[in-house]
């Protein structure tokens, strides 16, 4: 299992937050995130929204720090991006 995480950098509700995604599957991330006991309201669209006091414990958990412009490149070859505001694609959940 491998699941990617970008900088604390989007600002948001007075913090800084990170991206945590999967080049999978959303089970997967599902699962990953589960692990960290990271809530599923946390989850949109087609990532987690991880703020930045968990970004540590989301890499020592294996989470594999990339930048946020290769969060959104995993997501695309994937087939697993979801733009806000567009209908969503079924997910693929394996």
């Amino acid at each position: 299992m491998t699941v990617y995480i970008d900088p604390p950098t989007w600002p948001g509700h007075g913090r800084l937050w990170s991206h945590l995604v999967s080049d999978v599957s959303y089970a997967e991330l599902h699962l990953f995130a589960d692990g960290l006991g990271v809530p599923r309201r946390a989850f949109e669209r087609d990532h987690y929204d991880i703020p930045r006091h968990r970004y540590a414990d989301a890499v020592r958990a294996g989470a594999v720090e990339v930048s946020s412009r290769e969060v959104v490149r995993l997501l695309h070859a994937a087939g697993l991006r979801r733009r806000k505001g567009t209908a969503a694609a079924q997910p693929r959940s394996a």
